[in-house]
């Protein structure tokens, strides 16, 4: 999402965007630690191979997905809502 479309948005949708971003947080830390575990056990298992790569992807995937995050966290501090 971009700047641009979070400043059009009201008080209240910026406020639900927030709490539903709390209850994922957590949700993908929970998988990005079990594909990295996934990563870790495929190398030692059988070193590192093309099946490798997918929980790789995913991961980085869900890291990208965290810096729209930090966009709404950043646009409730401008509209002192936070």
């Amino acid at each position: 999402m971009k700047q641009k479309e979070l400043s059009e948005l009201t008080n209240q949708e910026l406020l639900d965007k927030a709490k539903k971003m709390k209850s994922t947080s957590f949700i993908n830390a929970l998988f990005i630690g079990v594909l990295i575990g996934i990563v870790i056990y495929s190398i030692v298992k059988n070193s590192f191979g093309f099946l490798t790569l997918i929980p790789l992807f995913l991961a980085y995937k869900l890291i990208n997905n965290s810096k729209n995050n930090k966009l709404i966290e950043e646009e409730l501090k401008a509209r002192n809502l936070k």
